[in-house]
């Protein structure tokens, strides 16, 4: 009576045996695809409130001066900075 054989496979075997799981690789390529969507529609979408500008770029035609807003009649409200987003 002839035994089955059991063929070793190599590399193939092994290489099977690392890669990740069929669902693993679709969930990342889902993943990759919604971030690239929804980057694409916040840049065609632009800043989220008057006045922003990207890193770098000017809004006052070239000056270096920064852009302190105007607070209107509120004065100075106790000394309080009511610049936003000064990073410090």
């Amino acid at each position: 009576m002839k035994q089955p054989q059991q063929s070793s496979g190599g590399a193939g075997a092994v290489l099977r045996a690392l890669a990740p799981p069929p669902a693993l690789c679709g969930f990342l390529l889902l993943l990759a695809l919604i971030f690239t969507a929804s980057y694409a529609v916040g840049a065609a979408s632009g800043p989220v409130a008057p006045g922003m500008h990207g890193p770098g770029t000017s809004g006052s035609g070239g000056s270096d001066q920064e852009d302190t807003g105007d607070v209107g009649d509120m004065g100075n409200m106790g000394g309080t900075d009511m610049r936003h987003g000064s990073g410090g």
